[in-house]
């Protein structure tokens, strides 16, 4: 029995997962679509994999389930340790694990708070909206973006010298951005991240 990823594909924190397995070119992993506008996801069946009603959820050969996006990815790293992406020495797991979180808490959730109390589109899977509280966080997202193009003036990708799953987390972000928010580095200076969100868009995980 192969394993499935239960995933949403316009959904930011799924789609890390996805270009997870693409980099490492894991196959035989089967792609189940749940229906967020739907409702799918807080369903009896969805709950009783994921009681938290979020995606992506990662369902093992022996039928448990394991879920949130970071766990999934450890939990792949280590049948597949090849390409690394989450570090091999305790040092390097230690600062590529610094660099992933502090994308994910200090960019990647203003962009994701922004968009789920502002967008319409959302309003759906965000009840209630707080407008105020998003358009508060959007108005974050491009000082939380130069902080990031400081630190790509120090190295070429966020966490040292190659590309690890701290990138993955930012490219999510960045498109995430990109597409709902209309958000673009380049049309605010930030000459850096632009170049990087590009590199990492003609990477073969992010088609």
């Amino acid at each position: 029995m192969s394993m499935k990823l239960y995933t949403a594909p316009r959904a930011p924190n799924p789609r890390r997962v996805t270009m997870f397995i693409a980099e490492k070119g894991i196959p035989d992993i089967e792609l189940v679509p749940v229906d967020l506008n739907g409702g799918e996801h807080r369903g009896t069946a969805f709950r009783a994999r994921n009681p938290v009603a979020r995606v992506p959820v990662l369902e093992l050969p022996d039928g448990r389930c394991l879920a949130e996006s970071r766990a999934i990815c450890t939990y792949l790293e280590g049948l597949h340790p090849a390409p690394n992406l989450m570090g091999e020495s305790v040092e390097e797991r230690a600062f590529i694990e610094m660099a992933d979180r502090q994308v994910e808490l200090h960019f990647f959730f203003l962009v994701a708070n922004c968009i789920r109390h502002t967008h319409p589109g959302l309003a759906v899977l965000e009840q209630p909206q707080f407008a105020d509280f998003g358009r508060a966080q959007g108005d974050r997202v491009l000082e939380a973006a130069r902080v990031l193009d400081e630190q790509l003036a120090r190295h070429a990708w966020l966490a040292g010298a190659r590309f690890t799953i701290a990138d993955i987390t930012a490219y999510c972000a960045l498109e995430f951005a990109r597409g709902l928010m209309k958000f673009r580095p380049g049309d605010h200076g930030l000459a850096r991240l632009q170049a990087y969100r590009d590199r990492i868009a003609e990477r073969p995980c992010a088609a």
